[in-house]
């Protein structure tokens, strides 16, 4: 009985917490995206965008002009309920009648839909430069199918297209969603060009205003961040991300500072490097006379190991 006594009281102390004013305690979970049904979405948009490679299975269908009519139209439909859902969330929506909401959800959902043919393009360009890019790569549908920086991507393709519209939430939520899958964190803001490949990808992180040209490469690890977010709130629309031009390749670990900052074309910026400042076009980036220690199990025999001169991303120890 003791027990029990005990359970209550703490189950009152909880339930009077909640009654402080938090903002953890907010209860509107009619007034806020269902993060569920939103992955659910991002789920069937990728076999929208890649419609042979996944498939619905809930249905029986006997051709597939079928199948992506009744895939797209699901979509629409839960798409267009959330959107509506999320546009309570956005300033100057608090007045807005809920027919009022759902018009605009309605104009939006349509602006999204008549994007995907362009997503297409942009994906079809990002598995392209995946194969020829690495040459680990066996065929086209190893990459749909496995590589994680191909899923990041393609999930930024989709969520891009929502923040340009305006909607709140959803594609923070889609993005977030691929960088619980894949360790690749890409803001949905961050505009990126054609042909893009990610190799590897774990721990790539690409903030909101970042712009990226037409074929660029990037490793594994590799931050394009801004210099300070001391300012907070008041930083909000600036440019703090870096601009990589054409053809850029950055190798694992590097670094990329500051809304300023502008990669040029051609560049290839070598493995560990900090920048914090613009690079000219053609450029070739490393860490010079960087000395690795290597000690034997019993402490003694030190060696050194110097990295050459432009070479700062591989190391060879004779």
């Amino acid at each position: 009985m003791a027990f029990e006594t005990e359970i209550n009281e703490i189950v009152n102390t909880i339930l009077a917490d909640y009654k402080e004013e938090r903002i953890t305690n907010r209860v509107d979970l009619f007034d806020q995206p269902d993060t569920l049904v939103v992955q659910d979405i991002l789920t069937k948009m990728m076999k929208i965008v890649y419609p042979g490679y996944f498939r619905e299975n809930s249905y029986r269908f006997y051709n597939t002009d079928s199948r992506l009519t009744v895939l797209l139209e699901d979509v629409m439909y839960n798409l267009n309920k959330q959107i509506t859902i999320a546009l309570k969330q956005k300033e100057g929506n608090e007045g807005k009648k809920q027919e009022e909401l759902e018009e605009e959800a309605q104009r939006m959902s349509l602006e999204f839909f008549r994007k995907i043919p362009k997503i297409r393009e942009y994906v079809e360009t990002d598995v392209i430069a995946a194969f020829e890019g690495d040459p680990a790569a066996f065929n086209y549908s190893e990459i749909i199918l496995c590589y994680p920086g191909l899923y990041a991507i393609t999930t930024n393709r989709i969520a891009h297209e929502l923040y340009l519209l305006g909607i709140p939430l959803i594609p923070r939520m889609m993005t977030e969603y691929a960088h619980s899958r894949t360790g690749i964190d890409i803001h949905p803001g961050a505009s990126i060009g054609k042909y893009f490949f990610i190799d590897h990808g774990t721990g790539i992180v690409i903030g909101e205003t970042t712009e990226i040209g037409e074929y660029v490469k990037i490793y594994q690890g590799v931050t394009l961040g801004g210099l300070s977010t001391r300012g907070g709130q008041s930083l909000k629309g600036t440019k703090r991300h870096p601009t990589i031009k054409d053809r850029v390749t950055i190798y694992s670990g590097a670094s990329i500072f500051g809304g300023e900052t502008v990669i040029g074309e051609g560049v290839v910026i070598g493995s560990s490097t900090f920048i914090t400042s613009s690079i000219e076009a053609g450029a070739r980036v490393s860490i010079k006379n960087q000395e690795m220690n290597i000690r034997s199990g019993n402490q003694k025999d030190l060696r050194a190991c110097e990295l050459e001169d432009n070479d700062s991303w591989y190391c060879s120890c004779l």
